[in-house]
């Protein structure tokens, strides 16, 4: 095990929310790509867990457990550093690690915010109540967000698009595990 990582077992809430790019700087500092334009999940948790890049070297065996001591915003990324990362060598080490965070620890969202990971799964009805699919991905367009629904046609996968605006989504029922939205099947 990598110096200032401690082999632990990833908990049962655990998403991926980046990987370790490389190391910044000589004090142990390293660079961030976070997979959210709005990374919170990163600042809010004071303890990451690691799984070894998919693909180059292995520096260690994971799931391990990283301390982090700061993280902050820098440029177009994120930047941290961790307790028992001493120095430039050690965080070289960690390159192209996966991050996961414990959903459990993310800020809780504002009122009618969601975090994508919970969408994903949700079944999708219409107000007929005619179910129009699940939730397999969101894509952010730049002026707003589209819920991509995966569902059968004619016994083939098949996929819709819907804008997720109040124009169309009409209630998020996280606990039901279902989105009601104002939208037809032939659309």
């Amino acid at each position: 095990m990598l110096p200032g990582l401690e082999a632990a077992e990833l908990p049962a809430d655990a998403i991926e929310v980046g990987r370790i790019a490389d190391a910044w700087g000589i004090k142990g500092w390293f660079k961030v790509l976070p997979y959210s334009a709005d990374p919170e999940a990163l600042f809010s948790s004071k303890c990451w867990y690691l799984l070894p890049a998919e693909k180059g070297a292995k520096t260690f065996a994971g799931p391990a457990k990283l301390a982090i001591r700061e993280a902050k915003e820098h440029s177009d990324s994120v930047v941290a550093c961790a307790q028992d990362v001493p120095d430039r060598n050690a965080a070289e080490m960690l390159r192209g690690a996966r991050i996961f965070v414990a959903r459990s620890s993310f800020p809780s969202p504002e009122q009618d915010e969601y975090y994508w990971v919970d969408l994903i799964g949700l079944a999708v009805v219409n107000r007929e109540d005619v179910a129009l699919g699940t939730v397999r991905e969101l894509l952010s367009t730049g002026p707003q967000t589209v819920l991509v629904i995966s569902y059968e046609q004619d016994g083939k996968p098949a996929e819709r698009m819907i804008p997720f605006v109040s124009a169309y989504v009409d209630e998020v029922d996280l606990a039901a595990r279902r989105i009601r939205v104002d939208w037809q099947p032939d659309y």
